[in-house]
This record gives structure tokens, C-alpha cells and sequence, in this order.
């Protein structure tokens, strides 16, 4: 396992774990726990302390596009467990905040102010740039709606949290941000990206190495932003 970098066991011989029992599990949830046991990812994330394998991939990307630095505010919206707030921490440093944000009760986490919020509530808005401390140099969004099983179903349910965690973005961000949100390959984004390319200068999208090859999981990544309407001069 490289610790200091984002992909884990590389080189390493790879034992494939079996479930002991199946009695009582669906066919689907035998899958999960199977794929689960030999995934070395979840492997790395236990052994690092990370609150889920899911850290890797906001290391990933990361790494590949420069997201953080020393100091910025970022605000992670649908953080639990806490695994992307755990890698902002530890970049943007001691200088940084990172407000984790989640409707459901979150652990404390070394570095990170915990907010229960719905950031769809009234006044949501307010109470967070509080708890931030003033605009955010970065919304993050790994949310996802609970599975439905049918593909299309779920691709739009989570292109509606992006939609609306896009909305919030455009309010609480400080010119040159950037958002970072989860959405699901399927065609049906174009909205959403055409919303961003008016507000932010580069728009693209990413998939890292720790999302499963057999996922139709795929981010979106829009960088430069160009400020909000309560930011443009007056005339």
C-alpha cells in the first residue's frame, strides 16, 4: 500500500475473500458484501483511517487537478461519513476551514467543524456561511439518494442533489471557487452543465481510479468561478 499516494496496494498480490454465509441476504446484497470484502480501497481506507473508501477519490482527483490548497474554505455538502472533509483537512491545513454539512448526525472529526443542516432548509443559507466563516473557496457534493435499483430512477435522483447543491454553490462561493459535485453517466445532465459553463470559466468531467470500473458514477468539476450576481458591479 502507498500511503502517501492515492491508489492502494499497487503491486500487491490480491486473496479474494469469500461471504461465510449467505442465508438470509438477497442475491444483490450478497454482491455488495462480496465486492466490499475484496475491495482494496476499503482495505486501505480502514487501515488509514479514513471514514470511507470514497477519500481516495477526492485524493485522486486531487491530485491530478490541483483542487486544494493551504487556507481555502471548503464546505463539504452530504459529507457523513467524512471521508472527502477528511482529505480537504489535510490539505487546506490548520489556516483552512472545512465545514462538513449533513441532514443526518456526522462523528466529530479531527480538523473539521460538523454541521446538521439541510442546506434546502430556509435560512440554511445564512446559518452556514456563518459556521464557514465567510464565502467558500470550494463546494464539494458526493451526495447520493438511496438506490432505487433502476438505473435511469437513480441517475436523475442524483441529478437533482447536484442541481440543487449547483444552486447553492453559485450563492456561497467566492470568485475563482471551484464545485465539485457527483452525478451518474446517462445524457441527462446537459442543464446542469450548461448552468456551469455560465459560471464557470473551465466545466468538465471526471471519473477516478477508485470509482468502480462497472459504475456509472462520474463527476463534475468546475473550476474559476465567476461570481455570483450580488458580486458584479453596479453601474
Amino acid at each position: 500500500m502507498k500511503k502517501a499516494g492515492g491508489k492502494p496496494g499497487a503491486g500487491a498480490r490480491t486473496l479474494t475473500t469469500r461471504l461465510k454465509t449467505a442465508e438470509g441476504r438477497t442475491i444483490s446484497s450478497q454482491r455488495w458484501l462480496q465486492r466490499q470484502l475484496n475491495d482494496p480501497y476499503v482495505t486501505a481506507a480502514k487501515a488509514l483511517g479514513y471514514r470511507s473508501r470514497a477519500a481516495f477519490k477526492l485524493k485522486q482527483m486531487h491530485e491530478r487537478y490541483k483542487l486544494f490548497r493551504k487556507g481555502m474554505r471548503v464546505l463539504d455538502l452530504g459529507a457523513a461519513p467524512g471521508g472527502w472533509s477528511q482529505i480537504a483537512a489535510d490539505i487546506v491545513g490548520a489556516k483552512g476551514k472545512v465545514l462538513a454539512v449533513d441532514i443526518n448526525p456526522m462523528e466529530s472529526l479531527a480538523g473539521v467543524a460538523v454541521l446538521q443542516e439541510d442546506f434546502l432548509s430556509a435560512g440554511a443559507e445564512g446559518r452556514i456561511q456563518a459556521a464557514l466563516g465567510g464565502r467558500a473557496d470550494a463546494v464539494l457534493s458526493d451526495m447520493a439518494a438511496p438506490s432505487t435499483g433502476h438505473r435511469q430512477t437513480d441517475h436523475l435522483r442524483i441529478l437533482a442533489l447536484a442541481e440543487a447543491a449547483a444552486v447553492f454553490a453559485g450563492d456561497v462561493l467566492a470568485p475563482g471557487g471551484l464545485f465539485l459535485c457527483k452525478v451518474l453517466q446517462g445524457g441527462s445532465e446537459r442543464e446542469l452543465l450548461t448552468r456551469l459553463k455560465r459560471s464557470f470559466a473551465v466545466v468538465r468531467h471526471v471519473k477516478p481510479e477508485a470509482s468502480r470500473a462497472d459504475s456509472a458514477e462520474l463527476y463534475v468539476l468546475a473550476t474559476g468561478f465567476r461570481g455570483s450576481k450580488a458580486d458584479q458591479p453596479t453601474i
